[in-house]
């Protein structure tokens, strides 16, 4: 089953629920996902679909953070809610332990020895976990075993 069928499948038990956030939540996701489409002019691979859904989880962590600097809790709340949503349609996330091992390899598998390396890696590394672990994590730990 393709995203914008499971999106359909939920828009409508949503409908029927009479549960307006998730509805809207879907629904924003759903446009999101039709633009990515019309602008590629093609089908969506699972992988554009996980960078649709990834652009999706990255803005609303960003808003997050804002909601949560200027002390609207009412929007935190709101963003939390739609993360989860979006989540459901995300590949298991890797653990941070699963996540650290999969840096260790790269950096092996890069022949990496210290910081001038970071981009090096990062190149082989982001497509291994992209869907599947927070990018930001992920340049953390690395820094970390560069150094």
């Amino acid at each position: 089953m393709t995203l914008i069928e499971s999106l359909m499948k939920d828009m409508k038990a949503a409908m029927k629920a009479q549960d307006k956030e998730t509805l809207t939540t879907i629904r924003s996701l759903k446009a999101a996902v039709m633009y990515y489409k019309i602008k590629q002019g093609h089908e969506l691979t699972p992988e554009d679909e996980l960078t649709v859904l990834a652009s999706a989880i990255k803005m609303r962590k960003e808003s997050l953070e804002e909601f949560k600097k200027g002390g609207r809790e009412d929007l935190v709340e709101q963003t939390e809610h739609e993360l989860a949503i979006i989540a459901k349609y995300m590949p298991k996330q890797l653990s941070e332990t699963e996540l650290e091992q999969v840096i260790i390899e790269t950096i092996s598998e890069v022949g990496a020895s210290g910081k001038q390396d970071f981009g090096k890696v990062m190149k082989v590394l982001m497509p291994k976990i992209k869907g599947k672990a927070d990018g930001k994590l992920a340049s953390e730990i690395l820094k970390k075993k560069l150094s």
